[in-house]
């Protein structure tokens, strides 16, 4: 197995601020953010060595890994992997990528 190298989307690493910045308010506290960081880590990991255990998007070389109430869809090549969205599924809005 070789690890690809990880590489965050401007989008994608906002998206992960943003749910962490949530979750250190809703809390006041900041030890739930930085387990949920640890694990989104750690999943980006399992991903980077074995990508194709995520399920297939409607989006073509997209796919989809859920994570808790977290779906990150990414795309990879034999180098990298790169993390697309970090999308809450309990959010309303219709359009995840554009």
């Amino acid at each position: 197995m070789v690890a690809r190298k990880i590489t965050w989307t401007k989008k994608a690493n906002l998206e992960r601020k943003e749910i962490l910045a949530y979750w250190i308010e809703h809390n006041q506290s900041k030890t739930y953010s930085l387990k949920l960081n640890k694990l989104i880590k750690e999943t980006l990991q399992l991903l980077s060595e074995n990508p194709y255990i995520g399920r297939k998007s409607d989006y073509e070389h997209v796919r989809i890994k859920i994570l808790r109430d977290y779906l990150i869809f990414y795309t990879f090549n034999e180098r990298e992997l790169f993390v697309l969205s970090l999308w809450d599924s309990r959010r309303k809005e219709q359009k995840i990528i554009r």
